[in-house]
């Protein structure tokens, strides 16, 4: 049966400010992986998706915001309710989020639907209630309207038709190409993947990442040093290993 519920509480006193936010967005999710290892608060393993995901909007796009969660099908018609754009139970589940939003659909029939999760009215009312993009493990369609519309969409593959497309629920944990994703979790997503950022440890994470960065900009500028040697190189790694208490 088709529910929703109520998404999980997230403190607004714990969240990082819209400047905090834009300092994120100057890095990509490399360099905000490896500010994340450096504070060890989960293995390195986690917290990222696996290959599969591309932005059907472009390729340099960013997105950074808390997830409004769903879980969709498409093979079979819906028990109750209707399409997507005729559901409004999630409206107040999605309102409840802090913005920037961030859709994350999960489709539970894959390829095997063979429908798209989304298209450009179902993005134009996300944008509506402010989603600054959308994330899918399954197909997506209507790429042209998509592209006008200015909303990145990052998904698995393209298809024609979003043939019975309906919502399970919404406002629950859902998993996307290998990462669990929880409503109001803060994700990052680029050109590499998809990346769920500790909101406890957002804040510092700019200052991290542009450390390493220095250090690793470094490393490269003695390796391609006409004056280069093993000695050179082995003290700027010495200092890119100093910020890495894991190493």
């Amino acid at each position: 049966m088709e529910q929703g519920h109520d998404a999980a509480p997230v403190s607004r006193l714990q969240l990082p400010t819209q400047e905090q936010l834009d300092a994120i967005l100057r890095f990509d999710t490399c360099a905000i992986s490896n500010a994340i290892e450096y504070f060890g608060v989960r293995l390195r393993n986690e917290g990222f998706t696996c290959p599969g995901l591309s932005c059907m909007t472009g390729a340099d796009e960013r997105i950074l915001g808390y997830a409004a969660t769903f879980r969709v099908r498409s093979t079979d018609p819906p028990v109750i309710g209707g399409r997507f754009a005729e559901r409004t139970e999630w409206w107040s589940t999605i309102e409840s989020l802090p913005r920037p939003r961030i859709a994350v659909f999960e489709d539970i029939n894959g390829e095997a639907g063979g429908g798209a999760c989304t298209g450009e009215v179902n993005v134009a009312i996300l944008k509506a209630f402010g989603c600054k993009g959308l994330i899918t493990d399954g197909m997506v369609r209507n790429l042209p309207g998509l592209k006008k519309l200015g909303l990145p969409v990052f998904a698995k593959s393209l298809s024609v038709s979003n043939s019975y497309l309906h919502i399970i629920d919404f406002g629950t944990p859902v998993e996307i190409m290998g990462l669990e994703v929880h409503p109001g979790d803060l994700i990052y997503a680029d050109c590499h993947g998809v990346l769920n950022i500790p909101i406890g440890i957002a804040a510092e994470l700019p200052a991290v990442a542009e450390r390493i960065l220095r250090e690793d900009k470094a490393i490269i500028e003695v390796c391609q040093s006409p004056d280069f040697s093993p000695a050179n190189l082995l003290t700027a790694l010495s200092k890119r290993s100093a910020l890495d208490p894991k190493s």
